[in-house]
């Protein structure tokens, strides 16, 4: 396709950028541990984590992984942590080891830990003791032969650590029961690896990196094969378009989307160590009154989300009292950005939402809108430097400007395939690097992007085709609505209807109620036949409607 995008991009953003600014991903951290030794990287709880501590104890986990646990390159560890200091700390050493880092959702199952341990063959894990009782349940059935035991308190400091430690223990009971062999503390690993041997393992760009779980809210659970070239591609893609805005040193990114997500991983933890910034690390962002606290400390410039993050934080007392005069840059993804979302947060905190679309696949930055935004526009942005789109059909013939198709996308962040899975692999990756998003888009005369859904959510209603996100766009928009999520269920006559599923903000709101507004704004063939309210719908840690748990019938209703 012709990249007409590029005649917006913003001024000084290239077509392509150099991607070979550093040899591995250790390679960044070590240089910026130089750099920027005397500035605070990590900050969690009151607790800062500077450059120069990140270096020392990184090294330190290193060498307890390679010494102690005579773990040799290319094995995996898994890491199974919210976002506490540990995490970064965990992450950097199993990278500096040589090793490949596999990311777990802390709030996983048995089932789905096992699945994830089994698929990616880790030999050892990190693993917070809240959630050990999981591990117990499956650890017999998988690799794993070395268990790393972290606290939350364990880098607060002596006094803090107690008082959190014990209070989540005795107190609040957060700690259950299990039985585990061959366990060591996090903080036991760090003061053996002080004394360990390190050696410092030769990297390149095509060793793996990560293997990210993907595919687990729509089928089986897949790995995603990202090297240390892939991810530090996108890093200099996204460096690039943000380079007019941020400064080096001086930044402080909101980092309430969990670490082990690659949209967290790559846009904050990697970029803003890049640039010497300041990760300020929610543990938990469901807490909306406690993160709005956490808001209230910090002089902060970006913030990274999922547009039910952002709407629950617009929907907290106290956070449009805020201060937001340091705030340039706010930035979805992960879902669809609503617009009377984005409106509200342009009015509350003067900032533009942003929306950018990426991918686990993809490292993650596909597209992103300019920062020079006057206002919301409804669309995913700009291919980023690097990066190639086709809009094809089913037929695999490629569409126009206006014409609705399947996204591909072609580039250097596109990851190497899923790993032992060469059917999957095979089925949306190209021989010639054209990766298959299964994401339905149209492009304008200007270049820019929107996401008219995705392909496998798409309801079918008597042969007119019905998107998702168009419904969600514009309920969301009435008044008593706080969050809907619209699904397709069977219907005799039509094939399918559309659903939604709805919580409300206004306790008065009725079904009567949508039903009218719909009508005025919908063709009748999208009114939904069914409505109902819950007082929730069901996410994924980032925040993420999951459509087809509701489609499948969990609920949790008033």
């Amino acid at each position: 396709m012709e990249k007409i995008w590029l005649k917006n991009y913003p001024e000084g953003i290239p077509e392509f950028v150099e991607l070979d600014q550093y040899t591995s991903l250790v390679h960044l951290l070590e240089e910026a541990a130089v750099r920027y030794s005397h500035l605070p990287a990590f900050e969690n709880r009151g607790m800062q984590l500077s450059y120069s501590r990140l270096n020392v104890e990184s090294r330190n986990f290193a060498a307890y992984l390679q010494t102690v646990m005579n773990l040799q390159k290319g094995d995996r560890v898994a890491i199974m942590l919210p976002n506490l200091l540990q995490f970064p700390v965990a992450m950097f050493g199993i990278l500096r080891a040589g090793l490949v880092a596999v990311n777990i959702n802390p709030l996983y199952t048995a089932r789905e830990l096992g699945e994830a341990l089994e698929k990616s063959e880790a030999k050892a894990i990190v693993i917070l003791e809240n959630f050990a009782g999981v591990l117990a349940e499956t650890v017999e059935d998988s690799r794993v032969e070395h268990v790393i035991l972290s606290r939350v308190g364990d880098m607060l400091g002596f006094l803090e650590s107690c008082v959190v430690n014990f209070v989540l223990k005795y107190v609040q009971h957060k700690i259950p029961e299990y039985e585990l062999e061959n366990t060591v503390s996090f903080n036991a690993a760090l003061a053996a690896g002080r004394d360990a041997r390190f050696v410092k393992p030769s990297l390149t760009r095509e060793d793996f990196a990560f293997l990210q779980l993907t595919g687990g809210t729509t089928g089986s659970a897949k790995l995603a094969i990202l090297t240390h070239d892939n991810l530090l591609s996108n890093i200099a893609q996204v460096d690039a378009w943000f380079k007019s805005v941020l400064e080096e040193g001086k930044e402080v990114v909101i980092t309430a989307l969990p670490l082990y997500h690659i949209f967290s991983l790559t846009a904050n933890c990697f970029l803003f160590v890049h640039l010497g910034g300041l990760n300020y690390l929610i543990t938990n962002p469901r807490d909306m009154k406690g993160f709005v606290r956490e808001l209230g400390k910090v002089n902060f410039s970006v913030m990274t989300g999922v547009n039910t993050l952002y709407n629950g934080l617009l929907n907290t007392e106290g956070f449009s009292a805020l201060d937001f005069s340091h705030l340039k840059i706010s930035l979805g993804g992960g879902m669809a950005v609503q617009e009377s979302v984005a409106e509200t947060w342009q009015q509350v905190t003067g900032c533009v939402l942003a929306e950018a679309y990426g991918l686990t696949e993809t490292s993650p930055a596909v597209t992103v809108n300019p920062l020079d935004l006057e206002k919301f526009n409804g669309k995913i942005g700009l291919p980023i430097p690097n990066t190639e789109i086709s809009l094809r059909d089913d037929d695999g013939r490629e569409l126009g400007v206006g014409e609705a198709g399947e996204l591909y996308v072609r580039g250097p962040q596109v990851m190497q395939g899923y790993l032992n899975n060469p059917e999957e692999t095979g089925n949306v990756l190209s021989e010639d690097g054209w990766l298959c998003t299964g994401d339905i888009a149209t492009i304008d005369d200007d270049g820019y992007i929107s996401i008219v859904d995705r392909k496998k959510d798409m309801i079918l209603v008597s042969g007119f085709n019905v998107y998702p996100n168009e419904i969600e766009e514009v309920v969301a928009a009435h008044a008593g609505v706080l969050e809907v999520a619209a699904i397709g269920v069977p219907d005799p006559a039509s094939g399918e209807v559309v659903k939604l599923c709805i919580v409300k903000k206004d306790p008065a709101l009725v079904e009567e109620d949508i039903l009218d507004f719909c009508k005025d704004r919908l063709t009748r063939y999208k009114w939904p036949k069914h409505i109902e309210f819950y007082t929730e719908l069901p996410k994924t840690n980032v925040g993420k409607i999951l459509r087809r748990t509701l489609r499948d019938g969990s609920r949790q209703d008033e």
